[in-house]
């Protein structure tokens, strides 16, 4: 057999050892002559001037004294050197705000591929179109009056070169103590709030009130009329969430609980877990008891039917691009490049993350014998829904530990707020941002380590909770807002879509609601090439069988309908 192999070599091995013949052929066949040599001795005295001769190719030379402007070139005075200083400090601490702006404004895309993942395919683009629209809605109401309601009595930034004119609010006085309610400059930009720090914190401020604008689009989708939600956008941005967000960063009176009543530093929030989160959490909230959960969800007997979404892929993949835009929502909130906290901060951020999914995953597996995707997204979103509040002030054992209380809570209230309150969030929307946002913002008042935050509210201290022997003074401060979060932002809800059903209406038919919202809302199909049913899946697949009751009980409807016509 050796012997044949040996005497008949395969095709392959004659294919192989040709290359090899014609390879050493032509390497014998390559004979440098005098020319060649000569090129080559020619590239290299031209390429020595390139490196003996190159200008700062280590930049150790690049701005000296003469990059200060001065009257003088090249000898700038004390006072031109403090401040060319000064100019550079808050110039980086611009340039780092900006950025991170940026970072959190992308989280736009990952919110619109979450929520549109989670939902049906016959919605998809209506998914779509909500989560693209509350950005430019959201943002022009904001300029018109929520910026000037929300900081325009903040006063002097300091880490944004003063934000001189920002100083106008509307008080009250209580038993001798001032508390600011709402400011009223900046309206428009216009007027002496044209300022280059006026414009950076309205850039900041906006893309994160374009957050909370576009968390309620989640737990309303597949059945928002249109024009509710695009007045919903103006409401939120020119109402709701500046009028909060004053009483916390903008001087109002929940930042103003420490040095008025000595709780603490006030109601603190570093980064959006009251302010952003639990604010779109609650109106998700009210939005989705008042409008009502979608056909099918439950049945008359009260059982809770599964509405997959179409495309987890599409889901995940929105997940890791808000876990990505979240280093600049946390660490950007800062506003300074100059800040070393920024570091702790991201860690933080990234280590509750994995807090929250690994919880999830763990309960999910516990509980309904599958560590559930949909759950572990979540999980982690969760856990930095959570850690929004208090990254600056906790050490790395404490933002562990609050993602992965986030993570079960998480689990917990998607459970509760579907089987037992009956309120059909498809994204699981108001358990992530809600509920966890009221967690984060309590965390600061026991998790606080008291390394950070001198200063902070007016208090000289720095920010220390229960269990680092703080007491209950800060706790106390965050209970209140958190309180006050829950009942100022669902009352305006619930008369906003009060309002909205009585002029507008909420919900779309149930013909339309049956036919999916893409043509009827919106004018165009996110998958017009795929022929479509209502809750179509893989035919025999687990989540066909989780799914048939839904479209059961939208077949009953239908049949109704036809019947009373």
């Amino acid at each position: 057999m050796i012997r044949q192999l040996i005497a008949e070599p395969s095709c392959r091995q004659i294919r192989r050892y040709s290359a090899v013949t014609r390879l050493a052929r032509a390497c014998r066949g390559f004979c440098p002559g005098p020319r060649m040599f000569s090129l080559l001795v020619l590239l290299v005295v031209l390429a020595l001037p390139m490196v003996a001769l190159a200008g700062d190719p280590t930049g150790a030379g690049t701005g000296n004294a003469s990059a200060v402007p001065a009257a003088k070139p090249g000898e700038p005075t004390t006072q031109e050197l403090t401040d060319a200083v000064g100019h550079t400090v808050i110039s980086i601490n611009f340039v780092w705000t900006l950025v991170a702006c940026f970072l959190v404004m992308f989280m736009q895309a990952g919110f619109a591929l979450a929520e549109t993942g989670f939902t049906r395919a016959k919605n998809a683009a209506h998914t779509m179109a909500m989560n693209f629209m509350c950005y430019p809605l959201g943002m022009l109401g904001f300029w018109i009056c929520g910026f000037a309601l929300m900081m325009g009595g903040v006063g002097a930034v300091a880490a944004l070169g003063g934000t001189g004119p920002l100083t106008s609010a509307f008080s009250v006085d209580i038993a001798g103590h001032t508390l600011n309610i709402f400011g009223h400059k900046g309206l428009f930009l216009s007027g002496d709030s044209y300022d280059v720090g006026v414009f950076t914190l309205f850039m900041f401020a906006m893309v994160f009130m374009d957050t909370a604008v576009t968390i309620p689009t989640g737990a309303l989708a597949e059945r928002w009329k249109w024009g509710s939600f695009v007045f919903f956008c103006f409401f939120m941005s020119m109402w709701a969430y500046p009028i909060f967000g004053n009483w916390v960063w903008g001087g109002g009176w929940l930042s103003q609980l420490g040095s008025q009543f000595g709780l603490g530093h006030g109601h603190v929030d570093f980064a959006g877990s009251s302010v952003v989160h639990m604010v779109g959490g609650v109106a998700a909230l009210v939005g989705a008891y008042l409008v009502g959960p979608r056909i099918g969800k439950y049945g008359k007997d009260g059982k809770v039917n599964a509405i997959p979404g179409h495309h987890m892929p599409m889901a995940i993949l929105g997940v890791f691009i808000l876990a990505f835009g979240w280093f600049g929502f946390n660490a950007g909130s800062s506003l300074s490049g100059n800040d070393l906290r920024i570091s702790v901060i991201a860690v933080n951020t990234m280590l509750a993350s994995a807090g929250g999914a690994f919880s999830a995953m763990l309960v999910a597996k516990k509980w309904f014998g599958k560590p559930d995707l949909g759950l572990m997204a979540n999980g982690m979103l969760a856990g930095l829904v959570a850690i929004t509040a208090p990254c600056a002030f906790v050490t790395s054992v404490g933002a562990v530990a609050i993602g992965v209380i986030a993570g079960v809570l998480l689990v917990g209230a998607v459970y509760f707020i579907d089987h037992k309150l009956k309120i059909d969030d498809p994204v699981g929307a108001i358990s992530v941002h809600g509920v966890n946002g009221a967690f984060g913002v309590l965390a600061v008042g026991l998790f606080a380590d008291g390394s950070y935050g001198a200063g902070l509210n007016g208090v000289a201290t720095p920010v220390i909770g229960l269990f680092y022997g703080g007491g209950f003074s800060q706790l106390i401060a965050q209970t209140i807002g958190t309180a006050t979060c829950f009942i100022f932002v669902g009352a305006s809800f619930f008369v906003y879509f009060k309002v909205a059903d009585l002029i507008l209406g909420n919900r779309v038919s149930a013909e339309e609601e049956i036919e999916g919202l893409d043509l009827a809302e919106v004018g165009v199909l996110a998958y017009p090439d795929f022929n479509l049913r209502p809750n179509t899946v893989a035919s025999g697949s687990a989540l066909e069988a989780a799914d048939a009751p839904a479209r059961e009980e939208e077949s009953i409807l239908v049949k109704a309908q036809t019947s009373t016509a």
